[in-house]
């Protein structure tokens, strides 16, 4: 490691790093990992990918000890004693936010994920070190369960491969993607390995000839390249296959042709030259160093017709250009030992961080969060210009709406119309590179909720979900509170016990809501019961009304259960929650209940935290392939015709049932869908959130908020 870092910083503070290399070692003394080797191999294979990216010392000695806090009893205040404040707030930066009451397995991601980037507002490095130890939690997944393998992977493929993808770091995110294919479509993974390797050899000697004429022509006319072959990595691949419904023979730029010269003249010279030695496909030209992406990325890119008929890529740029596209970020690092503190060039290079933070701190729910945190995450990029020439890089398939916002938000939630090229546009058009966008604006603002069916950036879902949240919301209070008290009226509870300030903050946190208000506004919206909620106020741990569905008696001497064993004990009745609705997947406890046996709860209901603890029982699940359980899915999307025949359809085609439907529109086209659907397990429930995402016109997508 050291070797590695004096490499390309001969100046750096290799004591310092051998300090914080004893500390981390002996501080996981005797901890293992679910492999079975010492805990310490982890941290120290998270720095020495850190060398690898040729991050500063401080980075390296945060990549070491990025676990101790979280995992020994080591403080921060210790770190920031022996290694300096710098280090400390890395450390901090990194850690899970362990010791918080979350609700859901999905609320710790997004505010773990919340926390991260608003560490990275203030050091980037923070996400450097993320994103080092999640590529080698991947290197080692197979040690994990399936379940937590596919959970894994399913969050790095979502959050953290198009995050490497922001930072430009390609060699991080190629290899997270194909490990995340691994483990998401294995039958694809291996499939793909086998057809390539039978194809390398005939594809290898095409480019071996392409390589070995395009090199005589270079030195004929004196400019010096390096050119390589490069193979395509399994998960574009993948893509291609997925995206475009093609099969693996008809993909042909399996390897392409990567050609680096000393400077930017000697780039446009190569294309030149490679244009008048093979015939170039139309449309297949990107000039990335005129345009550079968002993520500092600069190259050209052009697809020929080869030698023997197939198309095949070129990639030109310089080697300064090389590096910064292997290292992204890296490679302009702030910190690096004899860089200059601050740089206007670099924080343009991270302006989409400040737009990031800018909706961040105006989400509300986690569940908002994380859906726009992975719209912004996006990958494929369209360039477009202002009418004064200036250019604005937005994602693929971003509308004259999204334009406007990226301007200034008054202009996006003033906007009526556009005009692309001089002409007047739908605001639903997708804009395509090159267009000349010009907004026309009201005087007043006047976004529709329409407008959330086609805007592509997290800028305008947020602005345009802010402002209309914002109209509605003393409506939606003044609602919600209304049916509180008349449910309070019906149970014939006291008022004033109901609506006690610090109840209903309670209560609000428990559902996930920041504030009482935004509590009551989701009764009013119809997103949660009042019932529930008031049973929650007057503290029923298990109310009558919400009986449990019977799935079974537990048998003598170890005779399964239709799903569920408890420990220990035999001939118990169980049940499962409704409140919760477990699946197999989901961690479960027991609950040892007056006369109805044991009821299953998700570990993570909140009907559970207030159950006495000494009723509590362990239980787990047992293999039943032919078992399904209910389990609540809301949905909320754009009102179109078929759109519930779309949503049932999609049900029977994922091989699982819906057992009950309940759908609420509302004035402005939106409609707020519950189905009860019948599954097995929960890998298939995932499976089929994600295919119902896709269905045209659906917003969102999710599990039912534990009551």
């Amino acid at each position: 490691m050291v070797d590695k870092v004096k490499s390309y910083n001969p100046g750096a503070d290799v004591e310092l790093i051998r300090r914080a290399y004893e500390t981390a070692e002996q501080a996981h003394s005797g901890q293992m990992r679910d492999s079975g080797e010492p805990f310490f191999e982890h941290p120290r294979e998270v720095s020495v990918i850190l060398a690898g990216l040729e991050m500063d010392t401080v980075t390296i000695c945060a990549g070491l000890l990025h676990d101790v806090v979280e995992d020994t009893d080591f403080t921060s205040d210790q770190i920031a004693e022996e290694f300096g404040s710098e280090i400390a707030l890395l450390v901090e930066g990194v850690t899970k936010l362990t010791n918080m009451p979350f609700q859901t397995r999905q609320e710790s991601q997004a505010q773990n994920l919340r926390k991260m980037f608003l560490a990275m507002a203030e050091d980037l490095r923070v996400v450097m070190i993320k994103l080092a130890d999640r590529l080698h939690n991947m290197r080692t997944l197979r040690h994990l369960s399936p379940e937590r393998q596919r959970r894994m992977a399913e969050e790095t493929i979502e959050i953290y491969t198009p995050l490497a993808h922001r930072l430009g770091i390609w060699t991080v995110k190629w290899e997270m993607e194909d490990l995340a294919l691994r483990y998401l479509e294995p039958e694809a993974y291996y499939q793909l390995g086998n057809l390539v390797a039978k194809q390398r050899a005939v594809r290898e000697s095409e480019i071996a000839q392409v390589i070995d004429e395009l090199s005589g022509r270079l030195a004929e006319v004196g400019i010096t390249a390096q050119i390589t072959g490069r193979p395509k990595h399994f998960y574009s691949i993948y893509q291609k296959m997925h995206r475009q419904g093609k099969k693996f023979e008809e993909i042909y730029d399996l390897l392409a042709v990567r050609v680096l010269v000393e400077s930017v003249k000697d780039c446009y010279g190569v294309l030149g030259m490679v244009h008048t030695m093979w015939k170039p496909v139309p449309g297949r030209f990107k000039d990335y160093i005129a345009m550079p992406k968002s993520n500092m990325y600069q190259s050209l890119h052009t697809t020929v017709i080869g030698p023997k008929g197939d198309p095949f890529e070129v990639q030109i740029r310089t080697w300064d250009m090389h590096r910064i596209a292997e290292k992204g970020i890296a490679a302009h690092w702030l910190y690096k030992e004899g860089y200059p503190k601050r740089s206007k060039e670099f924080d343009e290079k991270v302006a989409w961080l400040r737009q990031v933070m800018e909706w961040l701190r105006e989400m509300r729910e986690p569940e908002e969060f994380l859906a726009t945190l992975k719209i912004d995450l996006f990958e494929d990029e369209v360039f477009v210009f202002t009418p004064k020439g200036d250019v604005k890089n937005l994602a693929a398939g971003s509308t004259p709406i999204d334009f406007a916002f990226s301007v200034h938000s008054d202009i996006g939630l003033r906007c009526v119309g556009a005009k692309v090229n001089g002409r007047i546009v739908p605001l639903d058009y997708e804009l395509k590179n090159g267009d000349i966008v010009e907004i026309l604006t009201a005087k007043t603002p006047s976004p529709s909720r329409d407008w959330l069916g086609f805007v592509k950036t997290s800028k305008a879902r947020s602005k345009i979900r802010a402002f209309i949240r914002d109209q509605h919301q003393e409506e939606s209070v003044a609602k919600g509170r209304t049916l509180l008290e008349r449910e309070a009226r019906k149970a014939q509870v006291e008022m004033a016990s109901v609506f006690q300030p610090e109840a209903l903050q309670t209560a609000a946190r428990r559902y996930g809501y920041a504030e009482a208000d935004d509590l009551l506004a989701a009764i009013g919206f119809g997103k949660i019961l009042p019932r529930q909620v008031l049973q929650k106020l007057i503290g029923e741990d298990e109310p009558a009304d919400r009986k449990s569905l019977t799935v079974g008696t537990v048998a003598s001497k170890g005779r399964q259960s239709q799903g569920v064993r408890v420990k220990g004990i035999d001939n118990l009745l169980v049940r499962m929650s409704k409140c919760c609705s477990p699946v197999p997947g989901d961690e479960i406890v027991g609950y040892i209940t007056r006369g109805r046996g044991v009821s299953i709860h998700r570990a993570d209901c909140p009907n559970v935290q207030s159950l006495p603890a000494e009723r509590a029982i362990a239980v787990e699940w047992v293999a039943n392939e032919t078992q399904n359980y209910p389990v609540d899915i809301e949905i909320e999307a754009i009102d179109r015709s078929n759109l519930l025949a779309n949503l049932v359809s999609t049900v029977n085609d994922s091989k699982a049932s819906i057992g009950a439907v309940n759908a609420r529109t509302s004035r402005d086209r939106l409609v707020n869908i519950s189905l009860t659907v019948n599954i097995s397990d929960l890998n298939r429930l995932h499976d089929l959130i994600r295919k119902l995402r896709q269905v045209d016109g659906v917003l969102s997508v999710q599990r039912a908020r534990l009551t």
